[in-house]
């Protein structure tokens, strides 16, 4: 696991040296080029959930922003770098302290090993996380947190399956750009799961509009305790489908 880390911190140190010689050069190519890169690697890193805090914080590096006086203007592509310099910092503090969390965590018998299922082990450590947050959030009667992490949960060791699955299998770029409900229906189709989505809110499947940043508040879609309840009932028959063993 040590060296996974190492390698991603590489790879982000690698991007941010490239991006700040783009500051330099500005060759829109060259800057499209890595801003894809740029994208993989924070998919990579986020396994494939757009409501992961990385996702987001690169989506809203390519966001408009209002001058004082309300008018809307275009980033320029020498701030949308910028930005993205600053996506991949916090991406690197983010890394190195999952890092440090697992060597301290090294002598210990580790929590329950939940996601042991799932292809990408450096995912395996964000999903008990996520999952031992959501659980609490709902504990606490914190409906929409709850349903924001038990959806991102659901949805990425959804992805990985796919990822997973024997051949045939799209390519990793056409899966990631598949919606939620794209994801549960090829889920179905392969195999991997059975029905239990059927019961799956439609506030959950659009979970991802209720992280976003710049939404109003009356814009968001209201999450009630049940919601998110019967979202963390329909995770747990995933998780079982996909690890008949559990």
């Amino acid at each position: 696991m040590t060296e996974m880390i190492q390698a991603a911190l590489d790879q982000i140190e690698a991007l941010a040296v490239r991006g700040r010689r783009l500051k330099e050069t500005r060759s829109v190519d060259a800057i499209r080029a890595w801003q894809q890169d740029c994208a993989a690697l924070v998919n990579q890193l986020s396994g494939g959930s757009k409501a992961h805090w990385l996702s987001r914080a690169f989506s809203q590096a390519f966001l408009v922003r209002s001058t004082d006086g309300g008018v809307v203007v275009e980033a320029s592509s020498a701030e949308i770098v910028e930005r993205l310099l600053d996506v991949l910092s916090q991406a690197s503090v983010s890394v190195a302290q999952l890092g440090t969390g697992l060597g301290t965590d090294a002598h210990r018998d580790p929590s329950p090993r939940r996601f042991e299922f799932v292809h990408n082990a450096e995912l395996r450590p964000v999903l008990e996380r996520a999952l031992t947050d959501g659980r609490a959030a709902l504990d606490a009667g914190d409906a929409r947190l709850a349903l924001i992490l038990l959806s991102s949960v659901l949805e990425a060791i959804l992805t990985d399956a796919l990822r997973g699955a024997s051949s045939p299998q799209p390519p990793a770029t056409e899966i990631s750009a598949w919606s939620f409900d794209e994801r549960i229906a090829a889920a179905e189709r392969a195999g991997l799961i059975r029905g239990g989505c059927a019961r799956l809110p439609v506030v959950a499947r659009r979970y991802q509009d209720l992280g976003e940043a710049d939404a109003t508040v009356a814009a968001q879609p209201l999450v009630s305790e049940r919601d998110a309840r019967v979202t963390s009932q329909v995770l747990n028959i995933v998780m079982r489908d996909l690890d008949p063993g559990r």
